[in-house]
């Protein structure tokens, strides 16, 4: 039987501005199971940044979590002491964030920042505490470890920088890795080379992984489940064969066909029409309804509820509805 380690359950967060409130997480609900790699698929300001900041509570001064409950092994995280909190970040989750080298303290070398990650988690001090930044930067295929230790950020390159991040992020051997957009600033060798990195890392450590993404061929071959987000919301949600050959929400149709494939060479991508959502502003029903060419009247007044499909996914969109009561009513006749 399969085991949640994480559960998220109708959260929402919003950030408190001079314009008003910024609703950038509304009702989001998952499950992520132990051992397992989860994608949250999303363009910019989809909300899938923020459900990870949420998760670990590291968000701007103006936001915050206004509802619903993150369970981790049955304990709810948004109501943790901020002590609580500094046990769960590191030791329980760790978080790989976009950019390396602002995520890296320029003035100090890449050992000592390390040595402070297992010396504030772990029991281990000084020498101990050496070894084990030298061990971990083995483990994830840095070359020359112990010259390493002795360098700055600056002198390293961008793949280097960023497998001395998930270094320090597994340092602790945390339950939950999640990875904000983990290759997005490095070039496509060495974007492969860091997802094969932390597939095989997951084999071996047998840690979960949520993969936040705005590239869906990013994950394709390595997420168990994916999370398509919109406006702050989940559209559709299911395994990677689901998504990818049988996606059901008009959004997620059209992240498919803005991907560049090898089958339609000489094709010309199509980009999903209009702009992204205002997050002041949300509409009463659909959040896309707005940019999609599909869209009927109830889209614009009431919100889709979530449907399971034929095949076992899930997706909220009103055509789904209306195709299921069209062929019960055909049924009937």
């Amino acid at each position: 039987m399969s085991e949640n380690i994480l559960s998220v359950q109708n959260l929402h967060t919003s950030f408190h501005t001079d314009k008003g409130e910024v609703k950038a997480v509304n009702g989001v609900t998952f499950n992520l199971e132990k051992g397992k790699i989860l994608g949250i698929v999303g363009e910019s300001g989809s909300g899938k940044s923020v459900t990870a900041y949420s998760i670990m509570r590291i968000l701007e001064k103006n936001g915050r979590i206004t509802e619903g409950k993150i369970l981790y092994k049955g304990q709810d995280i948004a109501a943790f002491s901020e002590k609580q909190m500094r046990e769960f970040r590191g030791k329980c989750c760790s978080i790989i964030f976009q950019d390396p080298m602002t995520s890296l303290n320029p003035v100090f070398t890449v050992g000592n920042q390390l040595k402070e990650a297992i010396e504030l988690h772990t029991d281990r001090k000084g020498k101990e505490a050496e070894a084990r930044a030298i061990e971990m930067l083995t483990l994830v295929g840095v070359n020359e470890p112990e010259k390493r230790v002795k360098q700055y950020p600056y002198e390293l390159s961008g793949g280097m920088r960023q497998r001395v991040m998930i270094a320090m992020a597994l340092a602790c051997e945390p339950d939950i890795l999640i990875a904000d957009e983990p290759t997005t600033a490095l070039d496509v060798t060495i974007q492969a080379q860091i997802l094969e990195l932390m597939q095989s890392l997951q084999k071996k450590l047998g840690m979960a992984i949520i993969m936040v993404t705005h590239d869906l061929g990013v994950i394709a071959d390595m997420c168990d489940e994916i999370i398509v987000m919109y406006g702050g919301r989940v559209c559709e949600r299911g395994t990677a064969e689901d998504i990818f050959y049988r996606p059901h929400h008009e959004y997620t149709k059209g992240l498919l066909r803005s991907i560049p494939n090898v089958d339609r060479i000489g094709e010309k991508l199509i980009p999903i029409p209009g702009t992204p959502i205002n997050l002041l502003n949300m509409p009463k029903g659909c959040a896309f309804c707005p940019r999609c060419e599909e869209a009927m009247k109830i889209c614009i007044e009431e919100q889709p509820p979530e449907m399971q499909m034929p095949d076992g996914h899930f997706a909220s969109c009103w055509l789904n509805v209306k195709a299921a009561m069209e062929e019960e009513k055909g049924g009937r006749q």
